[in-house]
């Protein structure tokens, strides 16, 4: 049974190389004969991609695929957003379905290497954890020793608690589900004692919880889940241009340039903001794309710290702390290249 499943794996995975290799190369050109982005996010994640009453998509990855569309089509807005399970993220992504993923997924060395994508970056560094119920009366991961698990099917976190449980020489029985608002509903339904995935999953499915004040998240993080953007391999140009849409809100962050100050900044700012805002130097010709791409980025979508507060920061229902997701220059690990 083993050798059965590890064949299946391998064979879509081969599969998944082989129609990446087909998809053509030219991705902006595509997009923008289409006047559109077509962006691969989740099926519902409060502060990283979710879907109001009125339709409109907002969240942390959001912001990436708006930030794409800002440099490359001239408006945050012109994004055409496609809802995916982790079960379906990849194989859209591989076959020309979408023409980047942004969907809080986690860069891993068998996802870089064996399913022809690129991962252009990391917008939110997590690890995965664990949930509870308070009545279950448990303050430690190492307590959970034979109990049920609500995990999300195609996700990172299955292997995570895999190693973790057999580190420890514990046992538990997997309940999975397709998507994480199913996960959930399993989790306080009682299916399970515990849910586990990344942290900053743990804490938006938590307040979408009939009473959030009965859950707690337990203090181990049992892995690294570095999250960002996906792209296809075989168009160096369109990697480039996701990858240093992200790394330009990153360094307007680092910069103090912000949504509300970006024109100033251009006119009367240091070299460096002139470069990143497109009044002095390549950048923007080196990508393919006019001067003022980043510009675009920064006034339309916000520099990182703008995004981060509105979609997971103190200013949202998840009151997430900026942690390891801090500039470098605030004790943090996020950090752009250098801009020139």
């Amino acid at each position: 049974m083993a050798k059965k499943a590890l064949f299946t794996a391998t064979t879509l995975a081969t599969a998944l190389v082989a129609s990446a290799t087909t998809v053509q190369a030219a991705t902006l050109d595509d997009v923008k004969a289409r006047g559109t982005l077509t962006c691969g996010v989740s099926t519902g994640l409060a502060g990283f991609s979710e879907k109001d009453a009125n339709g409109n998509w907002s969240g942390l990855d959001v912001d990436v695929c708006r930030a794409v569309a800002a440099a490359v089509l001239g408006g945050a807005d012109k994004v055409q957003y496609k809802p995916l399970t982790a079960k379906e993220r990849f194989t859209a992504l591989a076959s020309g379905e979408i023409d980047m993923l942004s969907r809080n997924t986690t860069w891993t060395h068998t996802r870089d290497t064996s399913l022809g994508i690129n991962f252009a970056g990391t917008n939110y560094y997590d690890g995965a954890s664990f949930m509870i119920m308070k009545d279950l009366g448990v303050s430690s991961a190492t307590e959970l020793d034979g109990a049920n698990a609500c995990i999300q099917a195609g996700t990172s976190t299955e292997l995570a608690i895999a190693d973790y449980f057999r580190e420890n020489g514990m046992s538990y029985k997997a309940v999975t589900f397709d998507t994480s608002d199913q996960t959930r509903q399993g989790f306080e339904s009682g299916r399970c004692d515990f849910l586990t995935s990344d942290g900053s999953q743990l804490a938006a499915l938590r307040i979408g919880l009939a009473n959030p004040g009965n859950a707690i998240i337990l203090p181990e993080v049992i892995s690294k889940e570095p999250l960002g953007p996906v792209v296809r391999q075989g168009d160096d140009q369109w990697f480039n241009i996701v990858k240093w849409s992200l790394n330009a809100m990153i360094e307007a962050e680092e910069q103090g340039v912000t949504s509300m100050n970006a024109g100033d900044m251009m006119k009367n700012g240091n070299p460096a903001n002139k470069r990143l805002l497109g009044a002095e130097g390549e950048l923007g010709a080196n990508l393919g794309l006019d001067a003022e791409w980043a510009y675009r980025i920064v006034t339309q979508v916000g520099n990182y710290a703008e995004s981060f507060e509105r979609n997971v920061g103190m200013g949202s229902p998840l009151k997430l702390e900026r942690g390891l997701n801090a500039s470098w220059r605030d004790g943090g690990i996020l950090y752009a290249p250098a801009m020139r």
